[in-house]
């Protein structure tokens, strides 16, 4: 075609919400060569058929940002691009059966409060006065929200194109992309009217995400983790009742979700839209007899309301009016998920130049915010926002086909589900198990899943309750509390043993490893024999991660990460790795135990050739239990302590023979409260690029005086200057039944002065502890501050700084 454009900067392939949103919004960060390709017309997949709703609740702080962002932009979007829109902001009533769901909804509330948005609580009464027809008798209250609404997909969409359009974008409709290639630097998308050349590529192809995403793989991709959910709603005639109470009060009704009873309900024109999350959910295009079809444009399931029986009854009960009105319309459509619920917004893992932008379960409500966060990856490789909860490089390789429809039925049936701090879903378990997995659990070991790996969580007795129904609380007490606390003390009093799979490693080699890496992180690195902390900032001073840093040899270091950082840190390391050096990662064919507490060195002496009068912070080879093993004097429990890292068929032998000199086994919860005492931070918890190296209390890793030009050195010189925005502080909590959670409200003088990053119980200290970011004025020993659990504003008070736990740090270098 002689008009037919072969070239841009970035190519979107994908035309519904969410990708014509990312092409608007690099247009209006001045990159207007972009272009967008949709092989029918826009909005022709799941944006097509969407209901339409735009909340912005959420318990994940980056989702709400996101939801929030959509909510801003679609109010002034139509006179931004001069384009008419059905945009209505309703407001929402979440509905309360329980005081568990109470709690969650004032989480929400101080959330969203601290993002400037004025969700409130609803008693009984005041649900009726914006509700009318409603029935309140068994509920316990409700959340409300002024901002949400909903919005015409279809109309978004071709706002946010016309926008784009205007700013000098392309949109190219009825122009399917067939396939990529690589050369050099360049990618290129082939279609059927010819090949264009470009420097990014976006995946934004909804249900066809998986499809576009094999083209990767010769480049370094995998398979995108999601499947796809038949999703039903019903529309109602038009209700004469509803009629006169909405021209009389002068608009809509509220947006209804019974979240306990899972679905929405909505008052469409003058009639309702009933929208079920079903338990017996239906997966489709899983099974060999129902195969994906090359092209489901504008097209949709028959419908299926037996499956819907229920829910309809119980919102028949809970708004009889709904009952008035027939049938007039069911709309049953594909509906993408990922293992998580949460879209895949970022790079395409092991691809260069290379993002996702898809698997959006609510595309209309996150689009705004997702083209926001993608255009700023691609403009300037960071984000305001860490958005770790929805970067594809969350999973690792574990995600195959069984594993994304169990998570994504289960996540469709509990759509509206209460996370609690004690819970593990029960479906795609036993992804990658450590060698003494079934000890672990003949042991009593209550598992949970890390980047898939199956770790203890705490160590049951006989005769606890370990089922799903006791972790439904927010609650510190439960049959794990006292476990914990036993736990606790063995490692304060005794030796505890904790066995850690999934540790990434990533071992560096080569001549000038040292001089790349002192260029890489912003602090020194350790001598010969040693091991110390090393962190990467981006180029604006944020935490990007945290590595254990052993040095082997003058050229030869181990940097070793977190489970859930493996695809990310790797990439991380691989993609900034200088010319001639080499990475080897052995995460999976080594196990790692910590051993810890002050008999530790006792329990070993037996056990070991090793040295073990060697410091804190040395490592050596040696054996264990007459098994190789690789010794580090380190403990993330603040207590005297090895990390005992061995090949997989040498742990069991080694675990065994602690587990026979009374060594005690703990778990992660066990660990978090250890750690939590000790101001240990926690990856993308505590450290994430939402905070500073120095406004995380990081300065003594950050050496200015180098000479290497390390990223972020700049910007933490001037911020040095200029002074720090937040500050770190450990917090001792007059806590409830229920400690900090992640992203609490921290309150002064009615003001809200900053956020809790972790939170637990600490029982060596025997108070509850929090690490916050907090105003820099207010980081003082003993000033008084107030830390909002679930609704409740609980007394606190800044602690001096350094650890709360052996401040001195005597018991670890003992």
């Amino acid at each position: 075609m002689a008009d037919f454009p072969n070239t841009a900067r970035v190519v979107i392939i994908g035309g519904g919400a969410v990708g014509a949103s990312v092409l608007y919004h690099l247009a209006k960060a001045g990159w207007s060569d972009c272009m967008l390709l949709e092989k029918n017309e826009l909005t022709a997949g799941s944006t097509w058929h969407a209901a339409g709703n735009v909340p912005t609740f959420s318990t994940s702080w980056s989702i709400m940002n996101m939801q929030r962002y959509s909510t801003e932009l679609y109010a002034r979007l139509g006179a931004e691009v001069d384009y008419p829109m059905n945009y209505h902001q309703t407001g929402s009533i979440r509905l309360a059966h329980s005081k568990e769901r109470m709690q969650e909804f004032e989480r929400a509330k101080g959330m969203g409060r601290y993002q400037g948005m004025e969700l409130d609580i609803l008693g009984l009464d005041e649900i009726k006065d914006k509700y009318p027809f409603i029935e309140t008798h068994d509920l316990k209250g409700a959340l409300y929200d002024p901002n949400d609404g909903d919005i015409d997909p279809a109309q978004l969409t071709q706002a946010l194109a016309k926008g784009a359009r205007d700013l000098g974008a392309r949109v190219l409709r009825f122009t399917p992309a067939t396939g990529i290639n690589r050369e050099g630097d360049e990618w290129i998308v082939q279609t059927e009217k010819g090949d264009i050349r470009c420097e990014y590529v976006v995946n934004a192809a909804g249900y066809y995400a998986q499809r576009v995403g094999e083209w990767f793989k010769p480049f370094g991709g995998r398979t995108v983790p999601m499947m796809v959910m038949s999703h039903q709603y019903m529309l109602t005639d038009e209700i004469p009742e509803l009629e006169a109470w909405s021209k009389e009060a002068g608009h809509k009704l509220p947006l209804l979700r019974d979240v306990d009873s899972s679905y929405y309900l909505r008052q469409e024109k003058f009639g309702l839209n009933l929208g079920p999350y079903e338990r017996n959910c239906k997966a489709h295009w899983v099974q060999p007899d129902d195969p994906m079809p090359e092209d489901f444009s504008f097209q949709l399931y028959p419908d299926d309301l037996e499956r819907l029986e229920w829910y309809v009854e119980d919102a028949m009960a809970r708004v009889p009016l709904l009952g008035t009105g027939g049938v007039s319309k069911v709309i049953n459509g594909p509906i993408p998920y990922a293992p998580d619920g949460l879209p895949l917004l970022g790079p395409v893992p092991g691809v260069p130049k290379a993002f996702e932008a898809c698997v959006f379960t609510f595309g209309i409500a996150q689009g705004g915010g997702a083209g926001k966060v993608l255009a700023e990856m691609i403009t300037e490789g960071a984000t305001e926002w860490d958005m770790w909860a929805v970067d594809p490089r969350r999973y690792t390789d574990y995600t195959d086909r069984d594993y994304c429809i169990a998570k994504g039925m289960e996540v469709y049936g509990h759509e509206y589900a209460m996370h609690f701090p004690w819970h593990e879903w029960p479906a795609g378990r036993d992804r990658k198990r450590s060698p003494i997995h079934d000890k672990i659990k003949q042991l009593g070991g209550v598992m949970g899943a890390y980047n898939g790996w199956e770790r203890a969580n705490w160590f049951s007795k006989p005769g606890d309750d370990t089922s799903e129904e006791t972790t439904q609380t927010w609650n510190r007490a439960g049959p794990w509390e006292q476990r914990i606390k036993e736990e606790c003390e063995a490692v304060r009093d005794a030796c505890g043993v904790l066995d850690l799979p999934g540790f990434t490693r990533l071992w560096i080699s080569g001549e000038g490893t040292d001089e790349w890496l002192r260029g890489f992180v912003t602090g020194g690195l350790p001598k010969v024999g040693r091991m110390n902390l090393v962190y990467v900032a981006d180029d604006r001073g944020r935490i990007v991660t945290e590595f254990s840093c052993v040095r082997l040899a003058e050229d030869s270091l181990v940097l070793i990460t977190a489970a859930t950082a493996q695809w990310h840190d790797g990439e991380l390391v691989r993609n900034a790795l200088a010319e001639g050096l080499s990475v080897r990662e052995t995460t999976t064919e080594r196990d790692a135990l910590l051993l810890a507490g002050p008999k530790s060195r006792e329990v070993l002496e037996g056990l070991t050739d090793g040295d073990l009068s060697l410091p804190w912070l040395s490592h050596q080879h040696c054996t264990v239990a007459g098994k190789k093993a690789f010794l580090i004097r380190v403990s993330f429990t603040g207590e005297l302590g090895w990390e005992i890292h061995g090949e997989d068929d040498a742990i069991p032998a080694i675990y065994d023979a602690l587990i026979e000199k009374g060594v005690k086994p703990f778990g992660m919860y066990a660990l978090n409260s250890l750690r939590v005492e000790k101001g240990y931070r926690a990856w993308k918890g505590d450290l994430s690029t939402d905070y500073s190296m120095l406004e995380a209390g990081l300065e003594r890793f950050v050496k200015f005086d180098k000479p290497q030009d390390f990223p972020g050195k700049a910007a933490l010189l001037s911020e040095k200057q200029q002074g720090r925005k937040k500050a770190f502080v450990t917090l001792k909590v007059d806590a409830g039944e229920a400690d900090a959670p992640y992203m609490s409200t921290v309150w002064h003088d009615g003001e809200i002065v900053g956020e809790t990053t972790s939170g637990a119980w600490g029982y060596r200290v025997g108070a509850s502890v929090a690490l916050a970011m907090i105003k820099p004025e207010l980081a003082n020993a003993g000033t008084e501050l107030e830390v909002e659990i679930y609704g409740e504003r609980r007394k606190a008070e800044v602690q001096p700084d350094g650890p709360l736990w052996d401040p001195e740090n005597e018991r670890l270098r003992a």
